[in-house]
Protein backbone atom coordinates (compact mmCIF):
# COMPACT_ATOMS: atom_id res chain seq x y z
CA UNK A 1 0.00 0.00 0.00
CA UNK A 2 1.48 3.34 -0.67
CA UNK A 3 2.61 5.29 2.02
CA UNK A 4 -0.53 8.45 2.69
CA UNK A 5 1.45 12.49 1.58
CA UNK A 6 2.48 14.09 4.62
CA UNK A 7 0.75 16.67 6.44
CA UNK A 8 2.17 20.06 6.82
CA UNK A 9 5.30 20.48 8.48
CA UNK A 10 3.73 23.58 10.21
CA UNK A 11 1.05 26.57 8.44
CA UNK A 12 1.81 30.13 8.56
CA UNK A 13 -1.48 32.51 8.84
CA UNK A 14 -1.97 35.74 8.89
CA UNK A 15 -1.19 37.17 5.15
CA UNK A 16 -4.50 38.42 5.59
CA UNK A 17 -4.67 37.76 1.35
CA UNK A 18 -3.91 35.43 -0.95
CA UNK A 19 -0.55 34.30 -1.33
CA UNK A 20 0.80 35.31 -4.57
CA UNK A 21 4.86 34.86 -4.32
CA UNK A 22 7.66 33.14 -2.22
CA UNK A 23 10.83 33.51 -1.72
CA UNK A 24 13.31 31.66 0.49
CA UNK A 25 16.57 33.51 2.02
CA UNK A 26 18.50 29.89 3.48
CA UNK A 27 22.17 30.12 4.45
CA UNK A 28 24.89 31.10 7.11
CA UNK A 29 24.29 31.27 10.76
CA UNK A 30 21.00 33.30 10.86
CA UNK A 31 17.23 31.44 10.69
CA UNK A 32 15.92 31.17 7.84
CA UNK A 33 13.50 33.37 6.20
CA UNK A 34 10.61 32.79 3.87
CA UNK A 35 9.32 36.01 2.02
CA UNK A 36 5.67 36.06 1.05
CA UNK A 37 3.80 38.48 -1.29
CA UNK A 38 -0.30 38.97 -0.58
CA UNK A 39 -2.67 39.84 -3.50
CA UNK A 40 -3.50 43.01 -0.65
CA UNK A 41 0.52 44.03 -1.79
CA UNK A 42 2.22 43.22 1.67
CA UNK A 43 5.40 41.33 2.30
CA UNK A 44 5.76 39.18 4.85
CA UNK A 45 9.09 38.41 6.53
CA UNK A 46 8.54 35.00 8.09
CA UNK A 47 11.39 33.67 10.58
CA UNK A 48 11.53 29.66 9.81
CA UNK A 49 12.71 29.05 13.37
CA UNK A 50 10.04 30.75 15.37
CA UNK A 51 7.30 30.43 13.05
CA UNK A 52 6.10 34.28 12.83
CA UNK A 53 6.30 37.31 10.59
CA UNK A 54 9.79 39.23 11.92
CA UNK A 55 7.81 42.31 10.04
CA UNK A 56 5.47 43.24 7.35
CA UNK A 57 5.84 45.70 4.15
CA UNK A 58 2.92 47.51 3.13
CA UNK A 59 4.12 47.70 -0.77
CA UNK A 60 2.66 48.49 -3.97
CA UNK A 61 -0.11 50.86 -3.55
CA UNK A 62 -1.92 48.05 -2.18
CA UNK A 63 -1.91 45.85 -5.31
CA UNK A 64 -1.09 42.53 -5.88
CA UNK A 65 3.12 41.64 -4.92
CA UNK A 66 3.82 38.85 -7.98
CA UNK A 67 7.34 37.86 -7.83
CA UNK A 68 9.71 38.22 -5.09
CA UNK A 69 13.75 37.46 -4.95
CA UNK A 70 16.71 38.81 -2.74
CA UNK A 71 20.42 39.91 -4.16
CA UNK A 72 22.62 37.08 -3.91
CA UNK A 73 20.77 35.54 -1.08
CA UNK A 74 21.20 38.60 1.00
CA UNK A 75 18.38 39.08 3.71
CA UNK A 76 19.09 43.07 3.56
CA UNK A 77 18.35 43.58 0.12
CA UNK A 78 14.79 42.68 -1.17
CA UNK A 79 13.27 42.92 -5.03
CA UNK A 80 9.73 43.13 -5.15
CA UNK A 81 6.96 43.54 -8.63
CA UNK A 82 3.72 44.51 -7.84
CA UNK A 83 0.32 44.89 -9.97
CA UNK A 84 0.79 48.80 -10.12
CA UNK A 85 3.32 48.51 -12.62
CA UNK A 86 6.42 48.71 -10.43
CA UNK A 87 9.77 46.63 -9.53
CA UNK A 88 10.72 47.73 -6.28
CA UNK A 89 14.06 47.48 -4.39
CA UNK A 90 14.17 47.50 -0.57
CA UNK A 91 16.77 48.06 1.99
CA UNK A 92 15.93 45.81 4.93
CA UNK A 93 19.16 46.25 7.19
CA UNK A 94 19.78 47.24 10.72
CA UNK A 95 15.80 47.08 11.01
CA UNK A 96 15.15 49.77 8.13
CA UNK A 97 11.99 48.83 5.62
CA UNK A 98 12.48 51.64 2.90
CA UNK A 99 12.34 51.22 -1.11
CA UNK A 100 15.23 52.79 -2.06
CA UNK A 101 14.83 52.33 -5.72
CA UNK A 102 11.68 51.52 -8.57
CA UNK A 103 11.25 51.10 -11.59
CA UNK A 104 7.59 51.61 -13.49
CA UNK A 105 7.71 48.81 -16.15
CA UNK A 106 4.39 49.70 -17.26
CA UNK A 107 3.18 45.91 -17.08
CA UNK A 108 -0.28 44.87 -16.34
CA UNK A 109 -0.20 41.39 -16.71
CA UNK A 110 1.28 38.72 -14.24
CA UNK A 111 4.20 37.48 -15.67
CA UNK A 112 7.10 37.78 -12.94
CA UNK A 113 10.49 38.69 -13.88
CA UNK A 114 13.67 37.17 -13.63
CA UNK A 115 16.87 37.78 -12.14
CA UNK A 116 20.20 37.06 -13.22
CA UNK A 117 23.31 38.15 -11.15
CA UNK A 118 26.30 37.49 -13.11
CA UNK A 119 30.04 36.59 -11.74
CA UNK A 120 31.24 40.09 -12.85
CA UNK A 121 29.49 41.94 -10.61
CA UNK A 122 26.18 42.93 -13.11
CA UNK A 123 22.87 42.01 -12.25
CA UNK A 124 20.54 41.91 -15.30
CA UNK A 125 16.56 42.28 -14.78
CA UNK A 126 14.11 40.77 -17.27
CA UNK A 127 10.89 42.02 -17.16
CA UNK A 128 7.39 42.22 -19.15
CA UNK A 129 6.65 45.79 -20.28
CA UNK A 130 3.58 48.01 -21.97
CA UNK A 131 3.50 45.93 -24.97
CA UNK A 132 2.26 42.92 -23.83
CA UNK A 133 4.44 40.39 -25.51
CA UNK A 134 7.53 42.21 -25.15
CA UNK A 135 10.68 41.44 -23.00
CA UNK A 136 12.83 44.42 -21.49
CA UNK A 137 16.19 43.40 -20.12
CA UNK A 138 18.05 46.15 -17.47
CA UNK A 139 20.97 46.23 -15.91
CA UNK A 140 20.05 47.05 -12.60
CA UNK A 141 22.46 49.39 -10.84
CA UNK A 142 21.04 52.11 -13.24
CA UNK A 143 18.17 50.81 -14.67
CA UNK A 144 19.74 51.03 -18.35
CA UNK A 145 18.01 48.92 -20.73
CA UNK A 146 20.37 46.23 -22.55
CA UNK A 147 18.09 44.88 -24.87
CA UNK A 148 14.51 44.09 -25.78
CA UNK A 149 13.08 41.04 -26.96
CA UNK A 150 9.97 41.11 -29.52
CA UNK A 151 8.82 37.86 -31.47
CA UNK A 152 9.02 38.42 -34.71
CA UNK A 153 5.41 36.39 -35.42
CA UNK A 154 2.60 36.86 -33.33
CA UNK A 155 2.37 34.88 -30.43
CA UNK A 156 0.25 36.70 -28.30
CA UNK A 157 1.16 38.12 -24.73
CA UNK A 158 4.46 37.27 -22.30
CA UNK A 159 3.15 34.55 -20.00
CA UNK A 160 6.43 33.51 -18.22
CA UNK A 161 10.33 33.00 -18.38
CA UNK A 162 13.52 32.36 -17.10
CA UNK A 163 16.77 34.28 -17.74
CA UNK A 164 20.23 32.19 -17.05
CA UNK A 165 24.13 32.65 -17.72
CA UNK A 166 25.14 30.27 -20.84
CA UNK A 167 28.83 29.82 -21.77
CA UNK A 168 27.87 32.47 -24.68
CA UNK A 169 26.19 34.69 -22.42
CA UNK A 170 22.95 35.62 -20.82
CA UNK A 171 20.07 33.29 -21.98
CA UNK A 172 16.60 33.75 -21.85
CA UNK A 173 13.48 31.45 -22.10
CA UNK A 174 10.41 32.56 -22.47
CA UNK A 175 6.64 30.89 -22.71
CA UNK A 176 3.56 32.94 -25.11
CA UNK A 177 -0.11 33.23 -24.90
CA UNK A 178 -0.61 31.05 -28.00
CA UNK A 179 1.53 28.28 -26.14
CA UNK A 180 4.78 28.60 -27.81
CA UNK A 181 8.51 28.79 -26.26
CA UNK A 182 11.07 30.78 -27.09
CA UNK A 183 14.61 30.67 -26.17
CA UNK A 184 16.63 34.16 -26.76
CA UNK A 185 19.94 34.88 -27.37
CA UNK A 186 20.14 37.98 -25.12
CA UNK A 187 23.71 39.18 -25.88
CA UNK A 188 22.89 39.31 -29.55
CA UNK A 189 19.01 40.11 -29.59
CA UNK A 190 17.80 37.49 -31.51
CA UNK A 191 15.73 33.65 -30.97
CA UNK A 192 17.86 30.31 -30.81
CA UNK A 193 14.56 28.80 -31.42
CA UNK A 194 10.95 28.00 -30.96
CA UNK A 195 8.76 25.51 -30.34
CA UNK A 196 4.92 24.89 -29.65
CA UNK A 197 4.87 23.02 -26.62
CA UNK A 198 1.01 23.50 -25.50
CA UNK A 199 -2.57 24.63 -27.39
CA UNK A 200 -3.52 26.79 -24.40
CA UNK A 201 -1.15 29.73 -22.56
CA UNK A 202 2.00 28.81 -21.13
CA UNK A 203 1.17 29.72 -17.46
CA UNK A 204 4.51 28.91 -16.12
CA UNK A 205 7.87 26.99 -16.94
CA UNK A 206 11.32 26.59 -15.04
CA UNK A 207 14.55 25.43 -16.93
CA UNK A 208 17.45 23.09 -15.06
CA UNK A 209 20.53 24.62 -16.60
CA UNK A 210 22.55 22.02 -16.12
CA UNK A 211 20.45 18.82 -17.34
CA UNK A 212 19.56 21.64 -20.41
CA UNK A 213 15.87 20.63 -19.59
CA UNK A 214 12.62 22.46 -19.01
CA UNK A 215 9.14 21.99 -17.96
CA UNK A 216 5.86 24.20 -18.71
CA UNK A 217 2.46 24.15 -18.04
CA UNK A 218 -0.70 25.21 -19.18
CA UNK A 219 -4.51 25.25 -18.58
CA UNK A 220 -4.61 22.00 -19.74
CA UNK A 221 -3.80 18.77 -17.85
CA UNK A 222 -0.17 17.81 -19.06
CA UNK A 223 2.64 18.55 -17.90
CA UNK A 224 5.75 19.20 -21.01
CA UNK A 225 9.37 19.05 -20.82
CA UNK A 226 11.32 19.85 -23.36
CA UNK A 227 15.25 20.02 -23.88
CA UNK A 228 17.96 21.95 -25.40
CA UNK A 229 20.46 20.35 -28.06
CA UNK A 230 23.74 21.77 -28.63
CA UNK A 231 22.63 23.90 -31.40
CA UNK A 232 20.54 25.76 -28.63
CA UNK A 233 17.60 24.24 -30.09
CA UNK A 234 14.27 23.37 -28.16
CA UNK A 235 13.09 19.78 -28.70
CA UNK A 236 10.07 18.08 -27.13
CA UNK A 237 11.19 15.56 -24.57
CA UNK A 238 8.27 14.07 -22.08
CA UNK A 239 5.39 14.41 -20.44
CA UNK A 240 3.05 13.70 -17.75
CA UNK A 241 -0.97 13.73 -17.45
CA UNK A 242 -2.32 15.30 -14.22
CA UNK A 243 -5.63 14.36 -12.66
CA UNK A 244 -7.18 18.13 -12.94
CA UNK A 245 -6.19 20.69 -15.32
CA UNK A 246 -4.54 24.08 -14.79
CA UNK A 247 -1.09 24.86 -13.34
CA UNK A 248 0.03 27.91 -11.53
CA UNK A 249 3.71 27.83 -11.00
CA UNK A 250 5.94 24.91 -11.36
CA UNK A 251 9.78 24.47 -9.75
CA UNK A 252 12.46 22.42 -10.17
CA UNK A 253 14.50 22.15 -6.66
CA UNK A 254 18.04 23.48 -6.99
CA UNK A 255 19.59 20.06 -6.76
CA UNK A 256 17.62 18.79 -9.54
CA UNK A 257 15.75 15.69 -7.91
CA UNK A 258 12.06 17.50 -7.52
CA UNK A 259 9.85 18.78 -9.39
CA UNK A 260 6.61 20.91 -7.87
CA UNK A 261 3.37 22.21 -9.05
CA UNK A 262 0.90 24.81 -8.05
CA UNK A 263 -2.41 23.52 -9.08
CA UNK A 264 -5.71 25.22 -9.85
CA UNK A 265 -7.76 22.04 -8.09
CA UNK A 266 -6.11 23.58 -4.71
CA UNK A 267 -3.09 21.08 -5.06
CA UNK A 268 0.51 21.12 -4.42
CA UNK A 269 2.01 17.76 -6.90
CA UNK A 270 5.58 16.48 -6.11
CA UNK A 271 7.28 14.24 -9.58
CA UNK A 272 10.89 13.02 -9.39
CA UNK A 273 12.08 15.35 -12.01
CA UNK A 274 14.55 13.17 -13.59
CA UNK A 275 11.70 10.69 -15.31
CA UNK A 276 8.57 12.68 -14.25
CA UNK A 277 7.68 9.97 -11.66
CA UNK A 278 4.76 10.80 -8.79
CA UNK A 279 5.47 11.18 -5.40
CA UNK A 280 2.53 13.10 -4.09
CA UNK A 281 0.01 15.32 -3.78
CA UNK A 282 0.04 17.80 -0.89
CA UNK A 283 -3.83 18.36 -0.22
CA UNK A 284 -3.94 21.31 2.42
CA UNK A 285 -5.47 24.20 0.52
CA UNK A 286 -9.41 24.94 0.16
CA UNK A 287 -8.90 27.07 -2.73
CA UNK A 288 -6.43 27.71 -5.88
CA UNK A 289 -2.82 27.44 -4.78
CA UNK A 290 -0.82 30.53 -6.87
CA UNK A 291 2.82 29.65 -5.93
CA UNK A 292 5.07 27.68 -4.80
CA UNK A 293 8.98 28.01 -4.20
CA UNK A 294 11.66 25.48 -3.32
CA UNK A 295 14.92 25.37 -1.68
CA UNK A 296 18.24 22.51 -1.97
Amino acid sequence: MARPPPDPLYILRGSGASVNALHFCCGGDRPPLLYSGSGKGAVHVWNLSTRRAERVLESHAGNSVIWLNTFNNSRSCLISQGRDMRVCVWDLSEGRSAVTDSLHTGSVGFCQCSLLESRLGSTLLAHPTQHMEEVSVVEMSSWTQVCSLKPDSNLGMLMSMKMWQADSGPVLCAGYEDGSVVLWDVSHRRPFSLLKVHPEPVMSLDVDVCRQKGISGSSENILQSWRLDNQQSLQMHDSIQMTNPGVSQLRIRADGKILASAGWDNNIRVFGWKKLKPLAVLQHHTDMTWTITTTA
